[in-house]
């Protein structure tokens, strides 16, 4: 068994030391201490074993699931991800939560860093049953993280070690449109990312990096960092336009990015797809009517939501015994105005 985390006596033990300690998941601690005829014998004695070892002792929250449910579902975001994008998936998950009679709040954990520790005291008190995760949100603030409560919680768009989370096939469906637009003649590419440290864009770096690596004597593929917003898709553009040697395919992290990226380029003359071929992601509603219609990677925004939603449910209501499991969704390629063949002189 691990010991408790970091080997400090300052700090009272967590429920995430405790897991660790019993080698077990988060959420089965949670449900051993809440209601321990749901959890199998052997599992139950280690999380037992664990908790006398530490001296844990189990907070308002875990004290809250032995009774009344509040019927509230934090949800926790990130404020400088894409709000277009992410509108959609709190409408899948809003969708989801009131069909079984709950209700969500939103909590934003960079909006203040002073706010990172009231969320989690929100969670400690007992108030909600459950956390849903957007955007790979684990640590806040004072070196917590979100699952030192106890309460069940649920990654959705990236993973959360030993969490459940809700994914899409972000890797391979990049890596489509980037054969796609190699099939149709462009050999030089550039790819607009979002922050390196973004779970989403690591896996799709990840996935071109391979692609392109063994297409190497026959392509190239540049990086141009942004951060899924308008002005580093505008500012992306500033530096492909200052380019010697410009690409004539962009792959771009966000839809967001693409569309700045197209007006900025086509206001200094470039045509699109004439002289450069532009591929968003996420597929946002605006991307059908902007000028060209974009092509993007599409992905089911409002199923994320939802799935993730009632995964969590299941494992409030104690249903769920595959703690940490990952449900991966399809998106798709939709092909649109803005990409073509590559121009004869690229």
């Amino acid at each position: 068994m691990a010991s408790v985390r970091g080997g400090s006596r300052d700090k009272p033990p967590s429920i995430v030391d405790v897991a660790q300690h019993a080698g077990v998941s988060t959420a089965t601690v949670s449900r051993a201490l809440a209601a321990p005829e749901q959890v199998r014998p052997a599992l139950r004695e280690r999380v037992e074993m664990a908790v006398r070892d530490l001296g844990y002792r189990p907070n308002a929250a875990a004290q809250r699931l032995r009774g009344r449910r509040s019927r509230l579902i934090l949800v926790v975001t990130l404020t400088r991800w894409s709000a277009p994008f992410f509108a959609e998936v709190l409408n899948g998950i809003d969708s989801e939560l009131a069909a079984n009679g709950y209700a969500m709040i939103l909590g934003n954990l960079d909006l203040d860093r002073r706010q990172d520790g009231h969320l989690v005291d929100m969670m400690q008190s007992g108030r909600f049953d459950g956390v849903l995760a957007l955007a790979g949100v684990a640590n806040a603030a004072n070196g917590h993280e979100l699952k030192e409560p106890g309460l069940p919680l649920v990654s959705i768009c990236s993973e959360i070690q030993g969490t459940p989370s809700v994914l899409t096939d972000e890797g391979e469906s990049i890596v489509e449109a980037a054969e796609h637009l190699f099939g149709i003649g462009h050999r030089h590419f550039v790819y607009l990312s979002g922050p390196a440290t973004n779970f989403s864009d690591r896996s799709r770096w990840d996935a071109l990096k391979a692609y392109f690596e063994a297409k190497k004597d026959e392509c190239r593929l540049d990086r141009i960092e942004g951060d899924f917003t308008p002005r580093s898709g505008a500012a992306a553009a500033e530096r492909f336009l200052a380019s010697l040697e410009r690409p004539t395919a962009v792959l771009s992290s966000s839809d967001e990015m693409a569309i700045a990226f197209m007006k900025v380029a086509k206001h200094a003359g470039v045509h699109v797809p004439g002289d450069v071929s532009v591929c968003g992601f996420d597929g946002i509603d605006f991307a059908d009517y902007c000028e060209p219609t974009l092509t993007t990677i599409r992905q089911p925004r409002f199923e994320l939501g939802r799935t993730g939603a009632y995964r969590l449910l299941q494992i409030i209501a104690g249903h769920s015994e595959v703690d940490a499991g990952r449900t991966v969704l399809r998106n798709t390629l939709c092909l649109r105005d803005s990409t073509g063949r590559a121009p004869r002189h690229g």
